[in-house]
């Protein structure tokens, strides 16, 4: 994960296509990430990245059609917000501190997905 200098505290990678979803690591993320599409969701892997605890990576996913699949690791908790037809699956953590991931989902179509190793 890419940590912002006080300079641009408010700095936000945006990955942008027209169809085509797109393959996210850890290591190239900014605290704050935006996709977008027409079509096609997020797959998104941050096993290998060292979220310090209560601090919050937060990922914007906007599309027509298509979901998040988010691999983190045990001990992360993740906050699912937005406006999409689909579910939630998540078996992880949900007590406050330690790391947070924070999904803002929204399409049409697509859910979020979260696995954990």
């Amino acid at each position: 994960m890419t940590k912002t200098s006080g300079d641009h505290p408010d700095k936000t990678d945006i990955k942008v296509s027209l169809i085509g979803g797109h393959r996210l690591k850890g290591e190239s993320l900014s605290e704050r990430t935006l996709t977008a599409s027409l079509i096609g969701g997020a797959d998104i892997d941050l096993t290998d990245v060292d979220i310090p605890d209560g601090a919050e990576l937060r990922i914007t996913k906007l599309s027509l059609i298509g979901g998040v699949s988010l691999k983190v690791r045990p001990d992360v908790r993740v906050e699912v917000h937005g406006i999409r037809l689909g579910g939630v699956q998540d078996e992880g953590p949900t007590e406050p501190g330690g790391p947070t991931v924070r999904i803002d989902a929204w399409g049409l179509i697509g859910g979020v997905s979260v696995r954990r190793d």
